[in-house]
């Protein structure tokens, strides 16, 4: 009798998985259904691990999680370094390592680079702002003028039809830079502006992408209506929302409670303000198929408030059934390719 052989585990650069991956109809799709099976209950998705290295500024993050029914499932390992870009390197890198769900067997390495993070991550503000945001929103606040905020903006625009982009950054020249830049490259109208005030007040949807460690958006600076996507705060020492846009707000929402209580806005809350917010979780409301702007019959008098005037918000932390279900989408695309 023949011995079963083991495959050798595939090797995939960063270049490699750009050519098959992006942001598509497909992948948003994806992370759409990883976001119903952990609102299902069919995932195993275990707490961070997380590892300060206060020495280096740096830190390491590992995700991962398995979906029932999906032949693999992905290990994250996802470092961050702080002190980096003064010596010339990257201060987020990582990599991804998929699993045979059946047998265990290490199928793919996943060199990316922290490239499918970054993709997961704008297609679950996609879905957030799908799932929350008023349908006829057209008009984008985006506080932070890095990658992730460009990543979020061109997700978004898979589901709903953007007209104008308002953009804030603590560095002025980058807001300018950003501006002309996405103005050009999406032929979309793209401002800058010097206020957090004047950057929110005209939004449908408000964009929060930063590593900011103070809280930077306040309630009394958002309109009727608008849906807030924060997607910043994703470690302890990390804020991006003031506490009454969580407690003041008509429907807050997060990725993952637990981790939204530990690294997300959550953390950010009191014991009484805890006890006022009421929490929703997005995979929950996809299974579900519930949309909060549709009015909820369980709230008295709110339900019979317009739906336009309502303000959602979506707290973003990043779960590993993303990781997952993005990094299982890459593997059978590399096969293919």
């Amino acid at each position: 009798m023949t011995e079963p052989t083991q495959e050798s585990m595939q090797t995939y650069s960063r270049e490699q998985i750009e050519q098959v991956v992006g942001l598509d109809a497909t992948a948003l799709g994806t992370i759409r259904d990883a976001f119903i099976a952990l609102g299902q209950g069919k995932v195993v998705q275990p707490p961070i691990l997380s590892m300060a290295i206060e020495e280096a500024n740096g830190e390491v993050d590992v995700k991962t999680a398995h979906i029932q029914g999906l032949k693999h499932f992905a290990i994250k390992i996802s470092p961050g370094f702080f002190n980096n870009p003064a010596r010339g390197l990257p201060s987020l890198n990582g990599l991804m390592v998929v699993f045979s769900a059946e047998t265990g067997l290490a199928k793919a390495l996943l060199d990316d680079g922290g490239y499918l993070t970054a993709i997961r991550t704008a297609l679950a503000g996609a879905v957030a702002a799908e799932a929350l945001s008023r349908p006829d929103s057209k008009r984008v606040a985006l506080i932070g003028a890095g990658e992730q905020a460009s990543l979020q903006l061109e997700a978004l625009r898979l589901v709903r039809d953007i007209e104008s982009v308002d953009v804030w950054a603590r560095d002025k020249e980058r807001g300018e830079r950003f501006a002309r830049d996405t103005e050009q490259r999406l032929g979309l109208t793209v401002r800058s502006h010097d206020s957090l005030h004047a950057v929110c007040q005209n939004a449908d949807i408000i964009i929060t992408a930063t590593p900011s460690h103070t809280p930077l958006l306040e309630y009394s600076m958002l309109p009727e209506g608008v849906h807030v996507t924060a997607m910043g705060s994703d470690s302890p020492e990390k804020r991006e929302l003031e506490a009454d846009v969580l407690t003041d707000c008509d429907y807050f929402v997060c990725d993952s409670r637990a981790q939204s209580e530990i690294n997300g806005e959550l953390k950010g809350l009191d014991e009484d303000q805890a006890k006022a917010c009421e929490v929703y979780e997005l995979g929950k409301l996809l299974a579900d198929g519930r949309r909060l702007r549709d009015g909820d019959q369980n709230r008295g008098e709110q339900a019979e408030t317009a739906t336009d005037t309502l303000i959602t918000v979506a707290d973003l932390t990043g779960t590993g059934v993303q990781d997952t279900a993005i990094a299982s989408l890459a593997l059978a695309r590399l096969a293919q390719h």
